[in-house]
């Protein structure tokens, strides 16, 4: 059995390399052995290769996506009485949102099943934010998560390994053969996940920008329209929407530093541009949801704060408990004085990474205290020799290098910088 797998394998490699579509039965085949190991990866590597410069066809795509949903289990949420809404970010530098979005949504009358994931790279995960905080724990059984998800109306933790197993040994070979950066792969991952999770409804904050991982708009405007229509055929109601990432959001970058900010922003005292995005993706879940409610009003009231302080209970963490403090502080000052023109996010992002607020590879462990603090954002004046960057570090020795990250970071003009939105598009269904 396993020499004739790697015998019709190989004839689908050929198959997808000269360009021919493959049809739903041996996508389905393909996938469903991988998944059992049926398939070596050498083989898998070579087909992904050749998917990413041929790309899938529409009908190979949603065959794919519905094979890795197949690969494993999918939740039942039929037992939360409220309408299911979640939303998913590709990922940017402070893009804390979802510590704010969760409960906020869910003081507004939705439940909230937030699967979330770590940082990579420059970008932060949510899970490693929220484990700044003692005893919060991301890993819960499916059977917790949905007692959480009806006592609180909001969870967000890890996706259980029987979620959609395929993209876990798929992600971690494209991780390592440089074919990470196909928009049908990127689309299938994400979106396997958020349909094998059982949430009725989807937001999906696609970034753009330098500090994103879709740099340019038109990338990123076809991943949402892929996205957006693999989640509708799916029966998820879906939209997306396009949000400026090339400026750190808001001015905290690191775990506990964002957790600190996003707390903040449920107190009602957010930054402006945090605040911003938040509402827009909340007003969008709400939309998808069903439920006419202001969200701006449960961030001045104080149900939001309320909300996020019970799902972190819910979960073991204190949400009173001090949050861990970088034990080295090193500020970056203005060379000159005028208008702070520009704040690159990518180099703030791999600054906070190798201060420790991120990793390189999915197993390093990560600093919780280590961060940027953004004193100044772009559209602010400053004073010759005033801060601007705050960098916490419990090594030393990790502060040269970030350094050497924001060496152009900062540009510093005569003229404020012109006022750009940040949400750029909305994509619906």
């Amino acid at each position: 059995m396993a020499e004739a797998g790697r015998h019709v394998a190989v004839e689908l490699i050929r198959a997808k390399r000269d360009g021919r579509t493959l049809t739903g039965d041996e996508i389905r085949w393909l996938i469903a052995a991988y998944t059992a190991g049926d398939i070596a990866d050498e083989q898998m590597s070579a087909l992904l290769m050749a998917v990413f410069f041929r790309g899938l066809a529409p009908a190979e795509l949603r065959a794919w996506t519905a094979a890795m949903v197949a690969s494993g289990e999918r939740l039942d949420l039929g037992a939360v009485s409220l309408p299911t809404v979640d939303k998913h970010s590709t990922g940017g530098v402070g893009d804390k949102v979802s510590l704010v979005l969760a409960p906020l949504v869910a003081s507004c009358g939705a439940a909230v099943p937030q699967l979330s994931g770590r940082g990579l790279g420059h970008t932060g995960g949510t899970l490693d934010k929220l484990e700044a905080i003692p005893g919060w724990r991301a890993g819960l059984s499916a059977a917790e998560m949905i007692a959480v998800l009806r006592s609180e109306g909001c969870v967000i933790c890890a996706a259980g390994a029987d979620l959609a197993p395929a993209d876990r040994k798929l992600y971690a070979l494209r991780d390592v053969t440089g074919t990470v950066e196909s928009i049908p792969l990127i689309a299938s991952s994400i979106m396997s996940k958020k349909i094998a999770e059982g949430t009725s409804g989807l937001v999906l904050d696609v970034k753009v920008g330098n500090g994103a991982f879709m740099t340019e708009i038109t990338a990123a405007r076809l991943l949402a329209q892929t996205m957006v229509g693999l989640g509708t055929e799916a029966g998820v109601r879906t939209a997306a929407l396009l949000t400026r990432m090339d400026i750190p959001l808001g001015r905290a970058v690191g775990n506990a530093v964002e957790v600190e900010e996003a707390v903040a922003t449920l107190r009602g005292e957010g930054p402006p541009d945090l605040v911003a995005v938040t509402l827009a993706l909340a007003r969008e879940m709400l939309a998808l949801a069903g439920i006419d409610a202001d969200p701006a009003a449960a961030l001045t009231d104080g149900t939001a704060l309320d909300r996020y302080r019970r799902m972190i209970a819910a979960q073991g963490g204190d949400p009173d408990a001090p949050l861990p403090r970088a034990r080295h502080v090193e500020q970056v000052t203005a060379a000159s004085s005028g208008w702070l023109r520009r704040l690159d996010a990518f180099a703030v992002g791999v600054a906070a990474w190798r201060l420790g607020a991120g990793r390189a590879r999915k197993e390093d462990p990560v600093s919780a205290a280590a961060g940027v603090l953004c004193l100044a954002k772009p559209g602010e004046r400053v004073e010759a020799g005033q801060p601007v960057l705050e960098l916490r570090a419990d090594d030393e020795s990790r502060f040269a290098r970030s350094r050497e990250a924001l060496a152009n970071a900062i540009e510093i003009g005569p003229e404020p910088p012109a006022a750009a939105p940040l949400v750029l598009e909305r994509i619906t269904g």
